[in-house]
């Protein structure tokens, strides 16, 4: 008798995959899945990645932006827990184990309190109030999944295609409340490759972390002190060769520009 999957077995099929270096076709892997069991399997997956010594430092939102639903073809945003063995520094070099990896700036936030949605209501000023600092990132996604050819569970179970994350210098704005204004701009050593603003992550990146922290909520869950957040793309994904280096800069009226960048290694 033919038995479906568990959570557990197919967070093994992914982890292997994901350590080996492979990709695999979703449907044959997972067929169609809906979000509860989706996030079961990241949950599981998680688990996996925290026996082998990794820790929790945060949560990445993904698809926050039209640009990015577009791109994919999905129709709403979903999360996932980042952990420590996933932070690089600008200039650094992603993840060997990466074989389609894609590149997205993003505003982060680091929190200096906490954001709980169970005991209060939360919204952009209570956000705001509890951000510490404001950074230039840029998300490393890797997708398990051949060609990036999924559905929104089938991605949300695949880790929502967390990879890596370049945390880059904080972002010179005199409010919070501006950071919808930042532009950014992200190119290789060639061309610019896509432009956007902050207000493409959810209206306003606050937003997008007052969204996470509504679903945490609903899983019993709430965003600590000293959490990382990566609030979703400001452009499409674009592909990081190898050899190559994209970099991002993100300016914000009058104040000074910064820039965050990534390499991959390889190429000729």
């Amino acid at each position: 008798m033919n038995r479906t999957p568990t959570p557990a077995q197919h967070a093994d099929t992914l982890w292997s995959a994901r350590r080996a270096g492979r990709t695999l076709d979703a449907e044959e892997t997972l067929g169609p899945i809906d979000l509860a069991t989706a996030y079961n399997i990241q949950q599981a997956l998680v688990a996996l990645r925290i026996a082998a010594g990794e820790r929790v430092i945060g949560w990445k939102l993904g698809y926050t932006s039209e640009v990015m639903r577009r791109q994919m073809g999905v129709d709403r945003p979903n999360f996932g827990p980042l952990t420590d063995w996933m932070l690089l520094e600008s200039g650094d070099t992603v993840s060997d184990r990466f074989v389609q990896p894609r590149v997205e700036p993003e505003i982060g936030f680091r929190l200096g309190t906490a954001i709980d949605a169970r005991s209060a209501p939360v919204d952009r000023w209570s956000v705001a109030a509890a951000v510490s600092e404001a950074l230039a990132c840029l998300e490393i996604v890797h997708s398990t999944w051949t060609g990036y050819r999924f559905t929104l569970e089938q991605n949300t179970a695949d880790h929502s295609s967390a990879g890596q994350v370049v945390v880059g210098p904080p972002l010179a704005v005199s409010s919070f409340m501006d950071l919808d204004t930042v532009a950014v701009c992200l190119s290789d050593e060639r061309e610019t490759l896509g432009k956007g603003v902050g207000a493409a992550a959810d209206g306003h990146p606050l937003d997008a972390v007052a969204r996470l922290a509504h679903e945490l909520a609903g899983i019993d869950r709430r965003l600590e002190p000293g959490d990382l957040v990566i609030t979703g793309g400001l452009t499409a994904a674009f592909p990081l060769a190898p050899g190559g280096r994209l970099k991002a800069r993100f300016s914000a009226g009058d104040a000074k520009s910064v820039e965050v960048g990534v390499s991959r290694a390889g190429g000729a």
